[in-house]
């Protein structure tokens, strides 16, 4: 806050001219704090991290049917260690400080946005302890269609009510501040995603993916509005993929120089990189999976190793893609994208390749925090923005036309599918897997120690004889 208000200080922007502050915000992130002292219980548990795989197979253990989907009528989410409820449940469970803070009723928990509402509010002096519908319906705990946390959930994960957040619109005046929207979901505002059929597809009633997508609020932009729901698809490791390629592997010193390397040779020579360091996410939903690059040959060097990497990106955008429409019936005639990633003018004509369809990119590739500034302007009592369609000036941007053919793109994309395949059931913390896995380590001993018992004997009976 400060380094911005230095900023536009240089900028010679008066700061009192401000009308408005928005939040945008990792969606899933789970933070609980003492309401006395203002102070964090424990570091947050961030939306990739795995800690919490033993709880997620406890509760899909007691499932009818071990059926992950179980809670999705409600949630539009499958049980997975990627949403807030689990995260607060092993708190609870794990956390001798969390665990008091609830049962002394000081405990309040919050994904990052309410935390942030909460501290620039007042805090632990009157702070208001909120949330709004797009964070609130990634926590397994939010009820996607009476627009309020739902007793039975809660009581599925044995949370209670007391310390959940207020949860409000995205666009209305909480306190000081005025909007908050989760990363994607400002994403879609600030993309100007208000129709049927843009980017991700918005609906104003919740839609039941039958192909591994989740059923999530769009946005819900003032108190009174009706909210709009979103298909969407997630991915674990995107981004992650070129800070994994410069601090594991060490191949690039800087994000830029990945774009140069795998240009460099045009082609990944038949190495697929599958990154499923945290699980795979949509459309699979399988933690078990484990990252793997395979189809290496002698040939095969980092520059091809790099090719792969942006590959990967695209390749599971096009799993999403590819499931939204069959859940939605309407395909898409072109992809608008937005993040750091877009500045990758290779990765943005592979997405185009790959999914044979343009790749729109706009002019400000920041458009999560415009949305966030967008749904803080329109708010009532501030109203310095219309959000409706016609009122608003088209971002200008630039469109990536595919440039191979659709039969080049199948067969790329079919080779990845055999590489997802190669990469799944890695992992598990089952017991019953590593007391089996010992069992041919253990015929293996035993024969061992017949062969030698035998082998005595048979000495026995030749000496004696």
């Amino acid at each position: 806050m400060d380094r911005t208000c230095e900023k536009l200080t240089q900028l010679n922007i008066d700061i009192s001219n401000i009308k408005a502050v928005g939040v945008t915000n990792q969606r899933e992130t789970t933070l609980v704090w003492d309401k006395e002292t203002g102070e964090p219980l424990y570091n947050a548990i961030v939306w990739l991290d795995l800690r919490t795989q033993s709880t997620v197979e406890r509760l899909i253990n007691k499932t009818p049917g071990r059926n992950k989907n179980h809670l999705k009528h409600k949630t539009g989410l499958p049980i997975s260690t990627y949403f807030s409820a689990v995260k607060l449940r092993w708190l609870m469970d794990n956390v001798e400080k969390v665990h008091e803070a609830v049962l002394s009723h000081r405990a309040m928990f919050g994904t990052v946005d309410s935390w942030l509402i909460w501290c620039l509010t007042g805090g632990k002096k009157g702070g208001v302890h909120c949330t709004d519908v797009t964070n609130a319906s990634r926590t397994m705990l939010f009820n996607i269609h009476t627009m309020d946390w739902d007793p039975e959930l809660c009581k599925y994960f044995d949370i209670p009510m007391e310390i959940l957040p207020k949860v409000r619109s995205s666009s209305e005046i909480y306190g000081l501040m005025v909007s908050c929207l989760g990363d994607q979901s400002a994403a879609l505002v600030g993309q100007m995603c208000f129709k049927d059929g843009q980017a991700k597809n918005t609906y104003d009633f919740p839609v039941m993916s039958d192909h591994g997508l989740l059923t999530t609020v769009a946005y819900k932009l003032g108190r009174d509005k009706p909210a709009c729901y979103a298909l969407e698809g997630s991915v674990a490791i995107a981004g992650a993929v070129v800070r994994w390629l410069k601090d594991n592997l060490g191949i690039i010193q800087t994000s830029t120089e990945l774009e140069k390397l795998a240009a460099d040779v045009g082609t990944s020579y038949g190495c697929y990189f599958v990154p499923a360091f945290s699980g795979l996410y949509a459309p699979y939903w399988e933690p078990s999976a484990r990252g793997i690059i395979c189809g290496l040959t002698q040939f095969t060097n980092r520059s091809h190793l790099a090719f792969a990497a942006l590959e990967a990106v695209c390749f599971q955008t096009r799993e999403i893609l590819d499931a939204m429409n069959q859940d939605s019936g309407i395909h898409l005639s072109q992809l608008q994208v937005d993040g750091g990633m877009t500045s990758n003018r290779l990765l943005m004509q592979l997405q185009a390749d790959i999914l044979c369809i343009p790749v729109v990119k706009p002019s400000m590739p920041e458009t999560t925090a415009l949305g966030a500034a967008m749904a803080a302007g329109a708010a009532e009592g501030v109203s310095v923005w219309s959000l409706n369609p016609e009122d608003l000036t088209e971002v200008t941007s630039e469109k990536f036309e595919p440039q191979i053919n659709p039969e080049e793109s199948e067969l790329r994309y079919a080779r990845w599918k055999k590489a997802v395949q190669r990469a799944m059931n890695w992992e598990t913390t089952e017991p019953e897997t590593s007391i089996f896995s010992s069992v041919p380590l253990g015929f293996y001993i035993l024969g061992s120690m017949f062969m030698l018992i035998g082998a005595k004997y048979i000495a026995g009976q030749c000496e004696s004889e």
